[in-house]
């Protein structure tokens, strides 16, 4: 299974580090990408990174602003959020597939799902 943590509610500007932990699977053998979704929205692919290479991708809204990476050793991918504004704020989950990235989502069928954790932005 996959678990976030990290979500919370902070100011324009601000930042926050989202964690993706895994258990029962190594998530270094997997692409995992971060999805965040607006009620009433679809579901938006903000962050992949691909196994292997380690080759990252990031959605246009937040390039420049978030940085996705892996700690092998602790088996998590992470979400570094900066300079965030209040169009962020919206439920995060992270997501593992076994075949790699596609724009910053995950190609074909996606295995693993996280739960979610909430990000708010405001003052």
């Amino acid at each position: 299974q996959l678990v976030e943590a990290g979500g919370g509610l902070v100011q324009p500007g601000g930042s926050l580090r989202l964690s993706c932990a895994a258990s029962g699977f190594t998530l270094d053998y997997y692409a995992v990408a971060w999805f965040r979704q607006v009620p009433g929205k679809e579901r938006e692919g903000i962050s992949c990174i691909n196994s292997g290479n380690g080759n990252t991708f990031y959605a246009d809204s937040v390039k420049g602003r978030f940085t996705i990476s892996r700690d092998k050793s602790k088996n998590m991918v992470y979400l570094q959020m900066n300079s965030m504004e209040p169009e962020d704020t919206a439920n995060y989950s992270c997501a593992a597939a076994s075949s790699w990235c596609e724009g910053a989502g995950l190609k074909g069928y996606v295995e693993i799902w996280g739960q979610g954790t909430v990000a708010a932005v405001s003052s």
